[in-house]
């Protein structure tokens, strides 16, 4: 994704980027990308213009960055469960309940960016649905794993299994409330435990 340009490929490391990233997601989040000028962001995060162009190349890959960095630990995490050394049905359910947890906990940006993304330029926009397609396709593969072994039903399409599972995560936005009755990991549970029901022979 299009981040910092620290050389080390860490996108938001140094703190003047970090703060920048963090008062844009904040303006975005009140005031919506649209409306929310750069020089609002430099004046917020107490830096110069010139601060901003040489982490960020435009307003534009700071909303880039603010999805990001959320996709790049989700497929961190991903890889670690898909790899892991367990029965597929632990490792499906596993990465299943974590999406919904670091959805849920990085809330805010998947708000900010599922509201804005078509404010990305043609480029970006396949970028971004490129690397959302390597996460969905490396979660797949675990669906298709368990079909393959009889672990899971073979009936239905991995395809519509993903997708099942996946606008549950992205409908997270319209409702969860921090004060509300359920905490992250208890939604994750339940949201995880709902796919593999549906997944049993």
């Amino acid at each position: 994704m299009a981040g910092t340009k620290d050389g080390n490929g860490n996108g938001g490391t140094k703190p003047v980027a970090r703060r920048l990233l963090a008062t844009a997601t904040r303006l975005f989040a009140e005031q919506g990308y649209d409306r929310t000028s750069v020089q609002e962001i430099v004046d917020a995060a107490g830096v110069t213009k010139g601060a901003l162009y040489h982490y960020f190349g435009s307003k534009e890959d700071l909303l880039h960055e603010v999805y990001g960095r959320v996709l790049r630990l989700q497929q961190e995490r991903l890889d670690h469960f898909a790899d892991a050394d367990a029965p597929v049905e632990k490792r499906l359910r596993d990465a299943a309940a974590d999406v919904v947890v670091t959805t849920i906990d990085n809330l805010d940006d998947t708000k900010i960016f599922f509201r804005s993304m078509h404010h990305l330029s043609p480029e970006k926009d396949k970028q971004v649905r490129a690397e959302r397609r390597r996460y969905h396709e490396r979660f797949r593969a675990l669906v298709e794993e368990g079909q393959r072994t009889g672990v899971f039903a073979a009936d239905i399409p991995a395809d519509l299994v993903v997708d099942y599972h996946f606008g549950s995560v992205h409908h997270l936005g319209t409702w969860y409330r921090e004060d509300g009755p359920l905490s992250p990991q208890q939604v994750a549970d339940h949201l995880a435990d709902l796919l593999l029901r549906a997944l049993r022979p």
